[in-house]
C-alpha cells in the first residue's frame, strides 16, 4: 500500500462517520430534501442549465442529495465516491425517492476502472479537489468520461480559502497557496455540525488555480471559463456575513471564496 492509499483509507474512514453525523445535520436537512427541496445551488444551475435526458457523471458525490437533485431536473445520473457508507446512503435515498441514479464506491482518481461509458456532463463540486494528491489524474479521467462536445463543471472553494487554519478558533495563514505536502488535520465535530464528538482525521492538499486549468488543458479539454467570487452558498468559515441573496462572505471581501470553471471537450 502506498503512502497515498493510507491517507486515502484514514479519509474514507473520517467520511464514513461524516455520513451518519450530516444525515441528522440542519445543513443538509434530508427531510427537506426527501420532501423536494434542491440541494443545488445558484452556480451550477445556472451554468449547466436544462439537463433532461443528458446523462450526468457526478465525482465525489457525498451522500447523493446533489446527484439525485440533477436526476430530479431530468439527467441520467451516475455518482461517485469513496465512502462506502455514503454509497450506501445515497442508494437508500434513491430507492425511496423512486429515482433512478446509479452509485458506485470507488476512490475518484480509479473511477475509470469503474464506469465504462461517457457522458455529456462531468460534475463536482465544493470542497473536493483537495482530497486529491495530484490533479493531473484528475483531470485525466475527466477527459476520459467525457462525450465529444460534452461539459465538465466545477464549483469549488477558492484556493485562497485554503491557505489558513481555522481550528483554533481564529483564521490563521498557515499554509502555502500551492502546497506538495500533505496537510494532516484532526479535530472534534465536523463543517456540518460543528458541536459533534465525532474525531475527524483528515489528509488534504493544496491546489492553486493554475495547476487546475493546467490539469485541464493538458488532459485536452477547452476552459470555457474561471470566475470568482466573493460570496459562498455556504456558511462554513468563521465570522462569514450573511447576504441579502442569502449567500455568505467576508466582511472585507479581501479575497474571493468560490471559483467556478466551465471546460468541454472538443
Amino acid at each position: 500500500m502506498s503512502i497515498n492509499d493510507k491517507y486515502f483509507q484514514t479519509n474514507k474512514t473520517t467520511w464514513n462517520k461524516k455520513v451518519k453525523v450530516h444525515t441528522k445535520s440542519e445543513m443538509y436537512d434530508i427531510e427537506a430534501f426527501k420532501k423536494g427541496k434542491s440541494s443545488l445551488m445558484s452556480y451550477e444551475l445556472e451554468a449547466l442549465g436544462d439537463v433532461t435526458d443528458k446523462s450526468l457523471l457526478h465525482l465525489q458525490c457525498h451522500f447523493g442529495q446533489d446527484t439525485l437533485s440533477w436526476s430530479r431536473l431530468g439527467a441520467k445520473s451516475v455518482g461517485i465516491d469513496i465512502s462506502n457508507e455514503g454509497i450506501k446512503m445515497a442508494q437508500k435515498l434513491n430507492d425511496e425517492l423512486g429515482l433512478d441514479v446509479e452509485f458506485i464506491c470507488c476512490n475518484v482518481l480509479d473511477a475509470s476502472k469503474y464506469v465504462a461509458e461517457t457522458f455529456d456532463i462531468v460534475f463536482t463540486s465544493y470542497g473536493v479537489i483537495g482530497w486529491l494528491p495530484d490533479l493531473k489524474p484528475w483531470g485525466q479521467l475527466i477527459a476520459e468520461r467525457l462525450n465529444k462536445g460534452g461539459t465538465f463543471f466545477i464549483a469549488e472553494f477558492h484556493p485562497i480559502v485554503w491557505m489558513f487554519d481555522y481550528l483554533e478558533g481564529k483564521t490563521i495563514m498557515k499554509y502555502a497557496y500551492q502546497q506538495n505536502e500533505v496537510i494532516y488535520e484532526e479535530y472534534e465535530g465536523t463543517y456540518a455540525d460543528i458541536d459533534s464528538k465525532m474525531i475527524s482525521k483528515e489528509y488534504g492538499w493544496n491546489h492553486g488555480l493554475g495547476e487546475v486549468i493546467s490539469a485541464l488543458i493538458e488532459a485536452g479539454l477547452h476552459i470555457e471559463y474561471l470566475k470568482e467570487y466573493d460570496e459562498s452558498p455556504y456558511n462554513v468559515l468563521p465570522d462569514l456575513v450573511e447576504t441579502e441573496s442569502g449567500m455568505y462572505e467576508l466582511k472585507d471581501k479581501l479575497y474571493p471564496l468560490i471559483f467556478t470553471l466551465k471546460a468541454t471537450k472538443p
